[in-house]
């Protein structure tokens, strides 16, 4: 046997119907739509969730919940993310512009430190929050932590 002649075995896959292929295709006129209705025609297509005119499922369950709108998104960075970074590229000093440059996040991100790993290196960096393992582990190695604020992010667009 060669990988040229494999074959699946007898039985185990069947030919595709050709609907709506003429009288001959032996599935002809109606092309197994059935008689009349939306169904039947062209360009038909049912609503996600549709039920047939029963309530659908999502309109029977109460909403429940709340969005807070005032939420702030940070990306997470680890310090051990922070420790790779400054073993490959060098990097002691970590400002915003650092980890955009780095793609690690947008422009338009807000960016918190976390301590996640471990840190050997002295590190300068600046983020919009830190958790407080970070903090200790950045200070640990007589490292600096600036918080940055959010509108003068707003102000450099």
């Amino acid at each position: 046997m060669e990988l040229n002649n494999l074959r699946p075995a007898k039985g185990a896959t069947h030919k595709d119907k050709r609907i709506g292929r003429g009288q001959g295709s032996g599935r002809g006129g109606t092309s197994t739509r059935g008689h009349k209705g939306a169904k039947s025609r062209s360009g038909y297509s049912r609503k996600a969730g549709f039920e047939g005119g029963q309530m659908p499922l999502q309109r029977r369950l109460p909403k429940y919940g709340f969005t807070n709108i005032n939420r702030k998104e940070y990306k997470a960075i680890n310090v051990s993310t922070l420790q790779t970074l400054s073993e490959k590229l060098g990097i002691t000093a970590f400002a915003f512009d650092t980890f955009v440059e780095a793609g690690l996040v947008s422009k338009n991100h807000l960016v918190k430190i976390l301590g996640n790993g471990e840190l050997t290196a002295k590190l300068d960096v600046e983020a919009h929050a830190f958790s407080k393992k970070a903090v200790e582990q950045i200070e640990a190695q007589q490292g600096t932590v600036t918080k940055i604020d959010e509108k003068s992010k707003k102000e450099n667009k």
